[in-house]
């Protein structure tokens, strides 16, 4: 896997030659998505990245940390997070304008009825009636269709919005607890070397006082003992900063959410495994949302060339009216049908800046999508190598902290033996803990890494998700 990821990225395609449809599309009245899909597909698979990554399901990722506090967080934020629950009250209301819209293929109108009485002259005193109009707009030339294209799409734009929130509510609670019990583990490994640095400055002070030392170590001691106490305060920030994301994604207030300390989770087995790579890509909301955007631009532009044409409706109306009474007695009968053919003529200069504008739009959606597939291109590619230089670095890191301990266990023994004295002890003891904090430093960083792998391969479990909390 790590051959594969240190691959660079090496195509001479361009989105415009491989997307070449989506051009073609946007003279047509709706935007082929299946084929545009297929199109990055097949431009995602010549990109070949991660295509021979371990094979598995990443499906709820994040369970693999087994931690029962961390999959209750994840559960808690997908329910209660109010950006998500806004995006999907938006997503409704996209629906019901779609609903709204295709309502427009049938006939509009409604009854009437009502009565009157009059003392005016030459005027019936009394008279009633009911009535029955409507209106039909005949969608000869595709302007509805249009425009319920264009609503459709953007109420799957809104539908692709909805899993980007659930991917980022997810890995941010990820990141917030990994980094909230990375810090609780700094936080005790500078409290060690706080301890250790404190008791040098008890022997660097027995011996200035018996005047066998000078105050240039024990200055300098104290000066390293004043930098670790200061990073207290600001690892207490960072953990009630930590504590506070949580809490927003949760809907709570960072007094009510409490998280147990499990440093275990920085060392369990977590390892990054992907089921077909390139559609993960491929499918990744950004780039079908970036799609339905184009879809809604190019319908919208074909409804404005179609304001250009005549509109042609029918009207229609029945009813009863009633003379001389006010209780719909003694009626007679009426009824009305009268096609109408309206052309905007003289609006023409308006209509036509009107589409030439839409137009502009959506070839602006258009590069818009182009470049979406690309920054996603870039990014996959990019949490690879993240992955692969922070694993590199935590061996490295690892691989330090095992000498720096051994080096302490050799002086510890050399003390016993009174070969060195109880100084150089205590430094090998600080050495071994400023290793350590680095090793804990980059085993955070290194599982974020993966959390980022798993956020930037999201096409697949995001569906996942998605279909778990219909």
């Amino acid at each position: 896997m790590t051959k594969l990821m240190q691959k660079r990225f090496k195509t001479s395609l361009t989105v415009s030659a491989v997307l070449m449809a989506s051009f073609l599309a946007g003279c047509a009245s709706k935007i082929d998505t299946i084929s545009e899909q297929k199109a990055v597909n097949d431009f995602v698979a010549k990109a070949n990245i991660a295509s021979n990554v371990i094979v598995a399901d990443e499906t709820s990722w994040w369970t693999k940390l087994n931690s029962d506090q961390l999959n209750e967080l994840v559960i808690g934020a997908l329910a209660n997070n109010y950006n998500l629950q806004i995006s999907q009250l938006t997503l409704k209301s996209a629906l019901a304008r779609l609903g709204e819209q295709k309502a427009q293929y049938l006939p509009q109108g409604g009854v009437d009825v009502g009565a009157a009485r009059s003392d005016a002259p030459s005027v019936y005193d009394r008279q009633s009636s009911a009535n029955v109009a409507l209106d039909w707009q005949l969608d000869l030339f595709g302007r509805i269709t249009a425009l319920v294209d264009a609503a459709n799409a953007s109420a799957m734009s809104q539908a692709e919005q909805v899993r980007l929130l659930q991917i980022e509510v997810v890995s941010s609670v990820v990141k917030g607890f990994v980094s909230y019990q990375g810090n609780v583990e700094k936080q005790q490994i500078i409290a060690m070397q706080i301890e250790a640095l404190e008791q040098s400055i008890d022997v660097l002070q027995a011996r200035v006082d018996e005047g066998v030392a000078n105050e240039l170590d024990l200055n300098r001691t104290m000066a390293q003992l004043r930098q670790q106490q200061a990073l207290m305060p600001a690892i207490e920030y960072a953990k009630y900063s930590d504590l506070s994301a949580l809490a927003v994604l949760s809907g709570k207030l960072a007094q009510d959410i409490a998280i147990e300390n499990e440093q275990g989770v920085l060392e369990r087995d977590f390892s990054v495994a992907l089921k077909n790579a390139n559609n993960a890509i491929a499918l990744r909301p950004d780039i079908s949302r970036a799609l339905f955007d184009f879809s809604q631009a190019n319908s919208l532009s074909v409804a404005a060339s179609k304001a250009l044409l005549p509109d042609i409706s029918l009207s229609a109306f029945a009813g009863v009216v009633s003379i001389d009474s006010t209780g719909l007695k003694n009626t007679d009968q009426q009824w009305q049908v009268a096609p109408q053919l309206q052309w905007s003529l003289l609006s023409y200069p308006a209509l036509l800046a009107q589409r030439d504008a839409q137009q502009f739009l959506s070839e602006a959606a258009y590069s818009d999508y182009q470049q979406v597939v690309l920054n996603a291109l870039s990014e996959s590619e990019l949490s690879l190598q993240m992955l692969v230089n922070q694993a590199q670095q935590k061996r490295f890191a690892d691989e330090r902290y095992d000498f720096a301990n051994k080096a302490f266990l050799q002086a510890q023994a050399m003390y016993e033996e009174g070969q060195i004295p109880y100084l150089e002890l205590l430094d090998a003891r600080q050495d071994v803990l400023i290793a350590q904090e680095n090793a804990v430093e980059t085993t955070i960083t290194s599982l974020l890494a993966k959390v980022n792998a798993y956020q930037s391969f999201n096409g697949q479990w995001s569906y996942a998700l998605n279909d778990t909390n219909k």
